[in-house]
């Protein structure tokens, strides 16, 4: 049923918008299931739903971009809609995306809201799950992150090459 109806609107409103959408929602019924079956469960169910649909949501970009470093770099446009990151692209190549964001409106939107603690589990959790679906060879290091209280966040991607498997001694 999902496939009759795609899911077009983070290309429409960008990702910033949808995710305070969905927070705006999903804070208050966090809230009243943590009351009913504690916290901690609840917000792991979460956690696993979203890391579930980000790994989707990065399979669906690759159908439609490929899956390449290029192709994942041209991804952020969303991501990066209204300025809501700010991104200093420090390394970029066939086989690696290296960035640190420098502002995150996402982290600022969270506290804002005042559910600092659950941006993790709604947006920066998403990522590693996201490269994922994207590219199942690719790989993500992220040492740290605004909203855990650096002054930036870091995304260094590893995209290993497609032949990396190939046994350079076979013969054919």
């Amino acid at each position: 049923m999902a496939d009759d109806f795609p899911d077009t609107l983070t290309q429409s409103i960008g990702v910033l918008m949808r995710r305070e959408t969905e927070a705006r929602v999903l804070a208050p019924v966090i809230d009243a299931l943590a009351d009913a079956f504690g916290r901690d469960k609840v917000v792991e169910i979460v956690r696993d739903v979203i890391v579930g649909l980000a790994r989707e949501q990065g399979a669906s970009l690759a159908t439609e971009y490929g899956d390449s470093s290029d192709a994942f770099l041209e991804t952020l446009q969303f991501w990066t809609k209204g300025g809501a990151l700010e991104i200093d692209v420090l390394a970029q190549s066939e086989n690696k995306l290296d960035f640190d964001v420098k502002r995150c409106r996402y982290a600022e939107m969270y506290q804002a809201l005042g559910i600092k603690d659950l941006g993790s589990v709604l947006s920066c959790n998403r990522d590693y799950a996201m490269v994922e679906g994207f590219n199942p060879k690719a790989n993500l290091t992220r040492d740290q992150t605004i909203l855990g209280g650096a002054k930036c966040c870091t995304f260094r991607y590893t995209f290993p090459d497609a032949d990396a498997d190939t046994d350079p001694g076979a013969t054919g």
